[in-house]
């Protein structure tokens, strides 16, 4: 039961991107097209995994002896588990890849990823609760992004007044996101 509360912990309950606000820039830079946002979502539950896994053996077997250096491994990790994406859906999908643009290599500084690393280790969790910790927190980031997208895309075909359009818009749907997601904030307390 434990592993189904660090996953909805992390999905809906303590949602990386609308209850800490963390990986805002691809949240707002390619939430515009529901596929793209999608696609990108996936590419990040990836990325999350592997770096959870990868942040449980440095702390396991590295990181004990020179903890100094658990930022920067991280960092690392998460760059080269980037540069293999990027390769990978370069080669798989081309049109993909132009249309990720700069976002997909931004994966690299979304610091959603970094604080999946670094929430991981303050939270001690072994290896199975560190992948379904990451598995929920790429799932609550993917859900943050299409959500935003399929609002930003009603909102295009919607007869909204010119001074809302644009950036005003976004940042009113991503308040209204996220005050929704701190309803679940009882959710696990509940238990």
């Amino acid at each position: 039961m434990t592993l189904v509360w660090i996953f909805l912990g992390a999905l809906l309950v303590n949602n990386f991107t609308l209850s800490y606000f963390l990986g805002l820039c691809p949240f707002f830079g390619v939430s515009g097209r529901l596929t793209v946002a999608f696609r990108l979502g996936l590419a990040s539950i990836f990325v999350m995994v592997i770096t959870s896994i990868c942040a449980w053996l440095l702390n396991r077997f590295v990181l004990v002896y020179a903890p100094y250096l658990r930022l920067i491994s991280f960092i690392v990790v998460i760059a080269s588990t980037v540069q293999f994406v990027e390769m990978v859906v370069k080669k798989v999908s081309p049109g993909l890849f132009r249309a990720l643009g700069i976002f997909l290599p931004l994966i690299t500084t979304n610091c959603a990823i970094l604080g999946l690393a670094l929430f991981q280790t303050s939270r001690e969790y072994n290896l199975i609760e560190g992948i379904v910790f990451a598995l929920g927190g790429g799932g609550g980031f993917t859900l943050a992004l299409v959500l935003m997208a399929g609002l930003r895309e009603e909102a295009e075909l919607s007869d909204i007044p010119s001074l809302v359009r644009g950036t005003a818009m976004n940042l009113l749907i991503a308040g209204i996101l996220s005050m929704a997601f701190m309803g679940f904030a009882g959710l696990l307390s509940a238990s």
